[in-house]
């Protein structure tokens, strides 16, 4: 089946396999880098190839949920409520225009819930106890991080299995990473042995300038096999998507940026085969 057609058919969807439940952080200290967007089209890639997949708005910015043509209501709960109220996940789950990718939405009570969190018992593992009950119902679960090393984003790594760093090919990023890096290390080994850099994406790349051939070299060069083969380019209808409450698959399928989130997935998925092998 084409891409399109597993985009907008709708078909019930697929049963989840055997395999345990796969939860990926999409975090980087710095805004700016397409992180969001990269977990919004990755996530509706991966729902594309039929796979069920959950996406986690943990930004209180709530641009991975207005992204996805969800707006804000206060009748409905939110991730800040899995956080501060000890809601379970399955209460906050909303569907999306993407068959087979769901969601759970942002809240601006986001922005004050750090400072709610500071004198909560295992204040660490909030959202992973939230997620408790939905192994194995999806096949992979993305927690789009807000731009800071704080403890959203903390919660988010004990949670997850793995991190995936989206990086913009910019002078100061290999910088960057290596905050990052630091703090994906302290983290395995304060909080979440099982934590690993899932893989790191290339963003914004763009042909026409040296310093972007410049960057990716130099990431290449430090992170070997970690470092995806796919970039994702500069295009203007990633960009504009947002704007209609869509992801660029389903905005412009045919566009530079949707075949590059296509061949991400599809670069993901067959890594991990490999593994399983």
């Amino acid at each position: 089946m084409s891409l399109p057609l597993m985009i907008e058919a709708e078909t019930p969807m697929v049963a989840p396999t055997a395999r345990q439940t796969r939860v990926i952080a999409v975090a980087n200290q710095k805004g700016g880098v397409g992180k969001t967007t990269t977990a919004v089209n990755l996530a509706t890639a991966l729902a594309a190839n039929e796979k069920r997949v959950l996406l986690i708005d943990i930004d209180a910015q709530g641009n991975a949920s207005t992204g996805l043509n969800l707006t804000q209501r206060e009748d409905r709960p939110t991730v800040y409520d899995l956080l501060v109220n000890d809601t379970p996940a399955a209460d906050a789950i909303v569907e999306t225009i993407v068959p087979g990718l769901e969601l759970v939405p942002a809240s601006v009570h986001l922005a004050g819930a750090e400072l709610e969190l500071l004198d909560a018992e295992n204040r660490e593992f909030r959202l992973s106890a939230a997620l408790e009950g939905l192994n194995g119902t999806y096949d992979y679960v993305l927690i789009d991080c807000p731009p800071a090393l704080g403890l959203l984003t903390l919660n988010a790594l004990c949670a997850a299995n793995s991190v995936l760093v989206p990086l913009q090919c910019e002078f100061y990023a290999l910088e960057g990473l290596s905050h990052l890096v630091r703090t994906i290390d302290r983290v395995r080994h304060s909080f979440n042995p099982e934590l690993e850099i899932q893989g790191v994406v290339l963003t914004m790349y763009d042909r026409r300038n040296n310093l972007s051939d410049m960057v990716a070299a130099d990431v290449r060069e430090h992170f070997g096999d970690k470092v995806y083969k796919t970039v994702i380019p500069r295009n203007v209808r990633i960009s504009e998507a947002p704007s209609f409450g869509k992801p660029v698959l389903l905005y412009d399928w045919r566009c530079a940026g949707s075949r590059a989130y296509i061949h991400l997935a599809g670069e993901i998925l067959k890594r991990e085969r490999e593994l399983d092998v």
